[in-house]
């Protein structure tokens, strides 16, 4: 379901997938984040993705005209795990809403380190 909002020039809409790349792009510019990560099917483990496929990190929720997201991510070696993981909700956050989308909740999940 994409987002929208009306204006008083007409209606904008962004889709899932525009907003969970805008995300990833977001999350992998902050220092620590070695890149975006998604679970594997069946054995449960973290990979490391590239850039291309920077949207599969992150889930998009849109409720009750605000978007939810959450962003799997891989944490470099020797960086503070909480550190990292606020300063990612927090760019997240910023980045999306001057696109002007609603944000609501920012969950970030690391899924490992990487070296």
């Amino acid at each position: 379901m994409p987002y929208e909002v009306s204006t008083r020039l007409g209606r904008l809409a962004w889709t899932e997938e525009v907003i969970a790349t805008l995300a990833g792009l977001a999350a992998t510019e902050c220092p620590g984040v070695a890149g975006m990560a998604a679970r594997g099917v069946g054995a449960g483990l973290a990979e490391l993705l590239g850039r291309e496929s920077l949207s599969r990190g992150v889930e998009v929720a849109v409720r009750e005209g605000k978007v939810d997201l959450t962003l799997n991510i891989m944490v470099r070696y020797g960086g503070h795990i909480r550190a990292v993981a606020a300063e990612v909700a927090g760019r997240v956050r910023e980045v999306v809403e001057e696109a002007g989308i609603r944000v609501g909740r920012v969950t970030v999940q690391v899924q490992g380190v990487r070296v």
